[in-house]
């Protein structure tokens, strides 16, 4: 049995991944967290519980805990990256200050602590190609010094207190289910929104911007199965790459195109946008994923341009 809160449900990956947690541990309480002004909805607010709960109130969280005998946390509360860039005080209150909000409450009350780290927290002096697990990060963005921040405060309490923290590395995520957030990689997003509804894409990223992404059902399978990874089997804990895909602008519209041939892209660049994703890492090296806790990824271009394509149509039409 679980008993799991998860801080920020009502958002990109959050109203996903606290769904399929209710699926996969039917016996235990999935107590959705939200702020105010973002309510769950439908059958995520159906489902089971809902809690507001703002992850810069500690003793709220604590609170939660104590209720609900939480034994683990999915603190999924950030801005995305370019909202960070225009928000870099808020960001660091979340993204630092509200991790180690639930650092300690983990702490004082034995839960384990999941917190999604991201491709961002790497930066231009780090190896682009296959990037490794272990290698220079230094990001120029508010957003990836939060996630490297986060990484090793999350490592810090690990070894210094034993608290359970684990984390991924999140590539750019694509989900036909929550709209996009402000990301950097959402351009990849809105290509298939444009093409079910027969729009022109107007592209903000170059040509040969190549980026890691993932299609959101391996990215609520990693966030799970790292939780559930035997914790004598982990070198590493805060945080594993992980990887599926890798493509640049003129791939994944290409792809598109088999299937809607009349689709079009034209180029609308933002220099912003732009200058956060040179930053990035082409590939990630997900070797380590793979052989402490037996990461793989389940969808490749295709099978996700097909089942987005389908989803959406179903969705929008």
């Amino acid at each position: 049995m679980k008993n799991i809160l998860v801080i920020g449900s009502t958002g990109q990956i959050g109203s996903e991944l606290t769904m399929k947690l209710r699926r996969e541990y039917p016996g235990g309480t999935i107590v959705a967290g939200y702020i105010p002004g973002a309510e769950p909805k439908g059958e995520l607010a159906a489902s089971g519980p809902a809690e507001i709960v703002d992850i810069t109130d500690a003793a709220r969280i604590a609170e939660l805990v104590d209720k609900y005998k939480i034994d683990t946390i999915y603190n999924l509360a950030a801005l995305l990256s370019a909202v960070a860039e225009a928000k870099p005080q808020l960001a660091w209150k979340i993204g630092v200050g509200g991790l180690y909000n639930c650092l300690e409450v983990s702490r004082e009350k034995g839960c384990a602590l999941f917190t999604p780290s991201s491709i961002g927290s790497f930066g231009p002096g780090t190896p682009h190609d296959h990037t490794p697990q272990d290698t220079i990060q230094r990001p120029k963005t508010i957003y990836g010094i939060t996630k490297v921040t986060g990484e090793m405060l999350s490592d810090y309490y690990a070894d210094r207190f034993g608290v359970d923290a684990r984390s991924v590395r999140f590539p750019g995520l694509i989900s036909y289910v929550a709209p996009p957030g402000g990301g950097t990689t959402d351009y990849a997003v809105d290509i298939y929104y444009s093409a079910v509804k027969g729009e022109e894409f107007k592209c903000p990223l170059k040509p040969g911007t190549y980026m890691d992404m993932m299609y959101m059902p391996d990215a609520l399978r990693a966030a799970i199965e790292i939780m559930e990874a035997d914790p004598e089997k982990l070198k590493h804990r805060n945080s594993f790459n992980i990887a599926s895909m890798s493509f640049d602008p003129e791939i994944i519209y290409n792809k598109i195109k088999e299937y809607v041939p009349d689709f079009k892209m034209s180029y609308d660049l933002d220099p912003l946008r732009q200058k956060i994703a040179d930053s990035w890492p082409d590939s990630l090296d997900d070797t380590c994923a793979r052989e402490e806790w037996g990461w793989k990824p389940e969808y490749d271009l295709d099978s996700m341009t097909r089942d987005m394509l389908e989803n959406l149509h179903k969705k929008i039409l």
